[in-house]
């Protein structure tokens, strides 16, 4: 099985670069890193090149033109790109476990959407980390929150697999920020849907017809762990819409969406 780590950026080259830092000291590298940027200026273009030299795996830089935020339609084409079955996605504000890549591959099942935990850093200790690009984090340390699932634990992983947030309207709540899923399945339901403009829930919308073309939603817990760099919350000024879309999805038990990844796999044949 070979892994395509799909990771989504804009404008923060510093958070990308700390990112990067954390791949390079993966205990197993993934098969092709695919930057998904959203439209980010010549500072990120320059980190992009500077850790391309770092690997020795394909690493490809997807980029279109600023138009507001476009989440749905860069991780779409960067989903079009990859060249793996199996494709963990992650957001580039992120320092990953050294042990992150290899947990998604060991809790890889076909037929399956997986979340796994974020953790998250206080403003003081990301900015520290970022000064330095050091990507060493102990869960013990000051401006490290929810200690608990900070932990690494393979025994457990089994037990929450099925029995952790997947109740009720929790079983459509996932963290496009670390997730993973078959190349297939997301062509299946043709990827995400480009109607979301702005901040969220287009990972949600996305799991949700996933879930309705009987795709099964497993938690990684206590493994494929993430550290969440801090930042500003992000503008919502789309969310009515956007959950509306949602919304419809649910009610509908949706499995398609007209204005997703197609368009980009007719173009790459």
């Amino acid at each position: 099985m070979k892994i395509s780590l799909i990771i989504s950026t804009y404008n923060w080259p510093e958070a990308l670069a700390l990112c990067l830092e954390s791949v390079l000291h993966q205990k197993v590298l993934p098969d092709e890193i695919l930057i998904a940027d959203d439209g980010s200026g010549k500072e990120t273009e320059r980190v992009v090149a500077e850790y391309k030299n770092k690997f020795n795996i394909p690493f490809i830089h997807i980029w279109h033109e600023d138009e507001g935020f476009q989440l749905a339609k860069i991780r779409n084409k960067a989903i079009a790109k990859a060249s793996s079955d199996y494709i963990v996605q992650i957001d580039g504000d992120l320092i990953l476990h050294p042990y992150f890549i290899r947990d998604h591959r060991k809790f890889a099942r076909k037929g399956s959407v997986v979340r796994a935990s974020r953790i998250y850093l206080d403003r003081e200790f990301s900015e520290k980390k970022l000064t330095k690009r050091d990507t060493k984090v102990n869960r013990f340390d000051k401006g490290v929150s929810n200690l608990f699932s900070a932990f690494r634990f393979q025994l457990l992983w089994k037990y929450f697999e099925f029995n952790y947030k997947n109740k009720g309207n929790e079983r459509w709540e996932i963290h496009g920020a670390n997730m993973a899923y078959w190349k297939e399945d997301a062509i299946r339901v043709n990827g995400y849907n480009e109607d979301f403009k702005g901040w969220g829930p287009e990972d949600k919308e996305f799991v949700a017809r996933l879930l309705n073309v009987n795709v099964k939603k497993r938690f990684l817990k206590f493994g494929g762990i993430v550290f969440h760099i801090w930042h500003a919350i992000n503008a919502k000024e789309n969310l009515g819409n956007n959950n509306c879309l949602f919304a419809k999805t649910k009610k509908l038990n949706l499995t398609y969406c007209d204005n997703g990844i197609d368009k980009y796999l007719k173009s790459s044949d």
